[in-house]
C-alpha cells in the first residue's frame, strides 16, 4: 500500500460529518476500537465518549516484544481505564485478546526488516485491526475505529483506508479519524502528564525494538 500521488484526505473532518450525522439523528451509538496502549487512549476516548454511551476497547497486541514491554503497556492501559470510568460515569469495557508474540513474529518475518512506516507496519495495522473488527461484528456495535491515528509515528491516510477496505466485510461502519489534529496530539500529551503515564520509546514489534536498542547505543 503505497501513498504516492494519492490525494490528501483530511479523517478529522470526516469524523466530525459523521457526529454531526449522529447527533442529527439522536440515537445512542456504541463503538468498538482497536487500542494499542495508554497513552495513545487518552484524548480518543475523552473525545469520542462525548458522542458514544458505550465504548469497546479492544487490545490485540501480539506484537509488542518483549512480553514484559507488553505486560507494562497492558497494564498501564487497564490503570488509565480505570481512572477514566470513574471520571465519566463507567463508559469504558477493556476486552483482551490472548498475546502470541511467537506466533506474531512468524506473520512478520516475511516482511522482515524494513524502516519503519513500510508494508510491515501497513500489514501489523490490518491484522490487528481486522482481528478487532470481527469483534466489533460479534458484539453488534454501531462503529469499529482504530486510536493509532492519535501517533505522528503511523499513517493515518494509511489507517483510513484500510479501515475503509475493511469495513467491505463487516457489519460495523468504520468510524474516520484523525485523532491527532486540532490539538488532539497536544492534549494527548497533557493527559499522559496528568495521570503520570509510562509512554513507550518504540513502536511494539521486534524489529522497532531492535531499532530502538540500536539508536539507544549510538547515543
Amino acid at each position: 500500500m503505497e501513498m504516492t500521488n494519492k490525494k490528501v484526505v483530511n479523517y478529522y473532518q470526516k469524523s466530525m460529518i459523521e457526529i454531526d450525522k449522529m447527533k442529527r439523528e439522536n440515537k445512542e451509538y456504541s463503538i468498538c476500537l482497536h487500542v494499542c496502549c495508554g497513552p495513545c487512549s487518552t484524548h480518543p476516548l475523552e473525545f469520542l465518549s462525548q458522542y458514544f454511551k458505550n465504548i469497546v476497547l479492544v487490545f490485540n497486541n501480539s506484537n509488542i516484544y518483549p512480553s514484559n514491554e507488553y505486560i507494562r503497556r497492558y497494564e498501564e492501559l487497564v490503570k488509565f481505564v480505570d481512572i477514566f470510568n470513574k471520571e465519566n460515569e463507567g463508559k469504558i469495557t477493556l476486552v483482551v485478546f490472548d498475546y502470541d508474540n511467537k506466533k506474531y513474529n512468524e506473520f512478520l518475518s516475511v516482511y522482515g526488516p524494513q524502516k519503519e512506516g513500510k508494508e510491515r507496519c501497513f500489514a501489523c495495522y490490518r491484522k490487528r485491526m481486522s482481528e478487532a473488527y470481527d469483534y466489533a461484528d460479534k458484539i453488534g456495535v454501531d462503529y469499529f475505529a482504530t486510536i493509532m491515528t492519535i501517533s505522528r509515528q503511523k499513517n493515518s491516510q494509511i489507517l483510513n483506508e484500510i479501515g475503509m477496505e475493511l469495513s467491505k466485510n463487516h457489519q460495523a461502519k468504520y468510524f474516520f479519524s484523525d485523532f491527532k489534529k486540532k490539538k488532539g496530539i497536544d492534549r494527548k500529551k497533557e493527559l499522559i502528564e496528568k495521570y503520570n503515564m509510562y509512554n513507550q520509546e518504540y513502536c511494539g514489534c521486534v524489529y522497532s525494538y531492535s531499532e530502538y536498542l540500536k539508536k539507544m547505543s549510538e547515543k
